[in-house]
């Protein structure tokens, strides 16, 4: 039998993903108020909000398995949000530069029918090289870094940025496609 799956999540780039992962779903955005979710601690915080997203939707669709997820950037036990202005990015592309921060996911996959649910937090380490002010002024002009945690897009032009992670690469980019996929085949939603 088929389950159907769902992402409540409207992020283009968890989309991608799950696509390039050759999975079929539907995307049914949470209505989550994010705000209402205390930072401290940050590996507990994003685990409870994709857990609250994933089950948002599981209640409106109980047959089917939903996919929550949140993630942050964190430097020097800061949050890192997506940036308002060019001046907030240009200070957390300074403040990354040259250092490690680590990038959080929590994720949590869920059927009500099922009476299902299973939810972790991944974390990835990522060393950024030391960065000049021209290079800050060049990735800024391109407007990507304006709806990025942490202010880049390790999957797009700001490859240019990573020295290294040590950790899941798709973690970074917003969901950890080998934690959930394998999730989905343990619970027969995804088939071998």
């Amino acid at each position: 039998m088929a389950h159907s799956l769902i992402i409540a999540s409207n992020s283009p780039r968890r989309r991608d993903l799950l696509e390039q992962a050759g999975l079929t779903f539907e995307v049914i955005p949470s209505t989550v108020d994010e705000r209402a979710f205390p930072v401290d601690p940050p590996e507990e915080h994003v685990r409870l909000l994709a857990e609250a997203k994933a089950d948002e939707i599981a209640e409106q669709y109980p047959e089917s398995w939903v996919i929550g997820a949140d993630t942050i950037v964190l430097m020097d036990g800061s949050v890192l949000g997506k940036p308002a202005t060019p001046g907030e990015a240009r200070q957390m592309l300074k403040s990354l530069s040259d250092k490690t921060h680590r990038v959080l996911t929590g994720y949590c996959i869920c059927c009500k029918a099922a009476r299902r649910r299973i939810s972790d937090t991944v974390v990835t380490m990522v060393a950024f090289k030391r960065l000049s002010e021209t290079e800050i002024d060049w990735y800024l002009s391109t407007d990507e870094p304006f709806d990025k945690a942490g202010a880049y897009a390790i999957q797009g032009l700001g490859t240019f940025l990573v020295k290294r992670i040590e950790g899941s690469y798709t973690n970074v980019v917003g969901l950890p496609v080998c934690e959930v996929i394998e999730h989905l085949i343990r619970e027969g939603v995804v088939r071998r």
